[in-house]
């Protein structure tokens, strides 16, 4: 008995780290609204984008070195609604992501990019850096020094 309710134990809290919600810009816009003083960087990937996965660990040093500050770190995936169950989540959860991951639930994939930045091509990996005082959109990988200069430079 006594293995079983570890077992159980064990599988929610591994599930629990590996929570993907849908997403609309709506709730994005709210988030942000919402923020006061807090600097979001929102950054647009895919499982199936290699320069996309490369970048990822870098997202998490970004999120971990400012754990105490205001900066969140938002993943955006834009895999497909129906790829969220069979290979968004197993991917959250094999890559070991903490930050907070999405799934985009957008159905009009051309107006959400003009939403999200006009001049963006579509194009991943991106992302936004984005507080109630400013907005910059960058359409390139990052690596973690970059992300870091590019946050301070903002401020």
């Amino acid at each position: 008995m006594r293995i079983f309710f570890i077992i159980c134990l064990s599988l929610i809290v591994y599930s629990a780290e590996a929570q993907v919600k849908l997403l609309t810009l709506d709730d994005l816009d709210k988030r942000i609204a919402n923020g006061k003083d807090t600097t979001y960087v929102v950054n647009f990937w895919a499982t199936w984008c290699a320069p996309c996965v490369a970048e990822l660990p870098n997202f998490e040093k970004l999120r971990i070195s400012n754990l105490k500050k205001p900066v969140k770190v938002i993943l955006v995936s834009l895999d497909f609604k129906s790829k969220l169950q069979k290979e968004v989540i197993p991917f959250v959860k094999k890559n070991n992501l903490k930050a907070e991951v999405f799934l985009l639930n957008e159905p009009d994939q051309q107006q959400y990019i003009e939403r999200i930045d006009k001049k963006w091509s579509g194009a991943i990996p991106a992302t936004l850096f984005v507080n109630k005082k400013f907005k910059r959109f960058y359409e390139k990988e990052f690596t973690e020094s970059e992300l870091k200069s590019t946050l301070l430079n903002l401020k």
